[in-house]
């Protein structure tokens, strides 16, 4: 007879088994950390129930506080099913079944209570018209499902969690309704459903509404497709704040705030500032516990290679928006300095300054040209555009002015110049000028006084907006002054005359000796020589102040709007002073400097 061979059980392969069932679901229970998450999935499974109507309360009966979620959904048949089958969602089989707009498929959201509250409790009517309550304690395997008898059979589902959590109390009505609204933003709005919180804590009502972008929607973005499914874009063009972000999103519901906090966009444009919005797709898989990551598979290698078009089209678009604020904000820096200048002009000897030769009835207008090739051998200024300003004339006598050209009441006052060098025994004209608060001009509705404060002159009709000053034949220093008056209002404004024997030659040093005409204010524009040391020139032919925005220090300035206007006015400074007194020594260059960027850098302020 043959003994037939024994096969050996094969011990080292097998299936994974669960060794301690409490550990596990522990273990999933606690792996929700952000109770506003576990809030959001509690809402999204009255959404799930097809509810139109959702209430959250908040409030404390009995020294305990409570969140309470009420809808008018479907509700729930077995709650024996769901006590009982953690992990094994009854949503997937729908799903597979055909059904859509759901969102959840892992049978574990429930369990997220324990990171809001001690025990939840849930009371709802399904298809039987029975309502059913079944409560789950914290730290406790144990549930107890009950009848809950009635007169009329409530519909949809009351969801309460009590006693709140302590660290979980500061969760207020306004923090819950901003997170509600970010997070469902794409769910709300699909379904039409209405959320309300009422925070009885603090008195409140709250309403749930689709978080709004402030930007400007962005209508020609590339078609993305994707084999495994729809990707939704929803970006917006803003101005560059840090709280902009685009947040991904899995069918309607919020998985990170920010795209660019992962690693595959954690680059321009994903982080850019510009941007704000959304991206949904519904195939990636979602880490089940926390919800708020993704499993890095084979559908997430296809959703990043998807957006590559995408990125091309928003750098694109980034870039254009940075050469429109560039070009925006060059337009007024110079509008600034050119003001600048003007209200600077009224304090410095006018014969002094040529550039700063503003005609009576004109103004100045700023005007983007091209780019153009400076004379000589200077090379192209790239593609930075060119700005000037440009004199044109005011219509007078053509009409009534405008409401906001018409000057309000007495403000200020000064008198021009404020400061001046003259001779002894010569004569200045000086000008009393009165502005609103707008520093808008006076034309008339107020009197002025002149009067030597202190040293010796002699004024001429001391009651005009015009005057001559008479120095007196001795150096010295003179104090004139100006009250001004309207009403009740007075204003002071004081000039300070220098009279000497010793006066720099105005010919050498203003170059008006030439004949030449004078100019108005010059333009600037932009010449990129990295490397050199040069920080600005001026080309007489083209009266353009040429920026090198190569220099280290255009490069630092630039990290700040106040730092490159104030950066760009020192260089219009050195440009003005080095024109207007070519033949002046070293030290009077610097005195010149120093004094037309004392009275500039004031009206910059303003």
């Amino acid at each position: 007879m043959v003994k037939k061979k024994q096969t050996k059980t094969n011990t080292n392969s097998g299936k994974l088994k669960i060794g301690n069932n409490w550990n596990a679901i522990t273990i999933i229970a606690l792996s929700q950390n952000n109770p506003l998450k576990a809030i959001a999935e509690f809402v999204e499974n009255s959404i799930d129930a097809k509810a139109k109507n959702i209430t959250i309360v908040r409030g404390r009966l009995k020294k305990e506080t409570y969140l309470k979620i009420i809808d008018d959904g479907e509700g729930i048949d077995d709650f024996k099913y769901v006590a009982t089958h953690i992990g094994d969602s009854i949503k997937r089989k729908l799903k597979k079944q055909g059904a859509t707009g759901i969102q959840g498929e892992f049978g574990i959201g429930l369990l997220s209570f324990w990171t809001v509250g001690e025990e939840i409790s849930i009371t709802s009517t399904g298809k039987s018209g029975e309502a059913k309550r079944i409560k789950l304690i914290k730290n406790n395997p144990g549930y107890q499902i009950r009848d809950v008898p009635s007169l009329f059979s409530p519909t949809g589902t009351e969801l309460v969690i009590k006693p709140i959590l302590s660290g979980v109390k500061q969760l207020s009505g306004e923090k819950i309704q901003n997170y509600l609204a970010s997070e469902l933003r794409d769910r709300i709005s699909r379904t039409g459903v209405t959320i309300k919180i009422l925070d009885r804590t603090s008195r409140k009502e709250f309403l749930v509404e689709p978080r709004k972008f402030k930007g400007r929607l962005l209508h020609d973005i590339p078609v993305i497709r994707n084999p495994l499914g729809e990707i939704y874009c929803e970006l917006y063009l803003n101005e560059p704040l840090p709280e902009n972000q685009i947040g991904l999103y899995k069918l309607g519901t919020r998985v990170m705030p920010s795209i660019s906090k992962i690693e595959n966009f954690n680059c321009h444009p994903w982080n850019s500032p510009y941007l704000e919005g959304i991206i949904d797709t519904s195939f990636i898989q979602l880490t089940p516990g926390t919800r708020d990551g993704f499993i890095y598979d084979d559908a997430w290698e296809s959703f990043v290679v998807s957006l590559d078009p995408l990125k091309d089209f928003l750098i694109d678009i980034i870039d254009e928006q940075k050469r429109a604020e560039d070009d925006k904000a060059s337009k007024n820096i110079l509008k600034r300095i050119t003001k600048a200048l003007q209200d600077a002009f009224h304090h410095l000897p006018q014969e002094e300054y040529s550039w700063l030769q503003i005609k009576p009835g004109k103004k100045l207008e700023i005007v983007k040209k091209s780019p153009m090739l400076t004379s000589g051998d200077e090379s192209d200024l790239s593609a930075d555009p060119v700005y000037i300003s440009k004199e044109i004339e005011e219509k007078s006598g053509s009409g009534q002015k405008e409401f906001f050209e018409i000057a309000g009441p007495l403000y200020s006052a000064i008198i021009s110049p404020s400061s001046l060098i003259i001779g002894v025994g010569d004569k200045k004209k000086l000008r009393i000028i009165a502005r609103d608060k707008s520093k808008r001009q006076l034309d008339s509705g107020y009197s002025v006084k002149w009067y030597v404060d202190e040293g010796e002159g002699v004024i001429d009709s001391p009651d005009k907006e015009f005057v001559q000053f008479s120095a007196p034949y001795e150096p010295g220093i003179i104090s004139v002054g100006a009250i001004v008056t309207q009403d009740e209002r007075e204003c002071l404004a004081e000039c300070i005359i220098t009279v000497t024997k010793e006066l720099i030659d105005k010919d050498k040093t203003t170059g008006s000796s030439d004949g030449s005409t004078k100019k108005g204010l010059p333009g600037y524009t932009f010449q990129k020589a990295a490397g050199e040391l040069w920080r600005s020139r001026f080309d007489a032919a083209t009266s353009l102040i040429i920026i090198n925005n190569g220099h280290a220090d255009f490069i630092y300035a630039s990290k700040s709007k106040s730092r490159k206007l104030k950066y760009i006015a020192k260089l219009f400074t050195k440009e003005l002073v080095l024109s207007n007194f070519p033949e002046a020594s070293r030290e009077n260059l610097m005195e010149r400097m120093i004094e037309l960027q004392m009275y500039m850098e004031e009206n910059l302020r303003g």
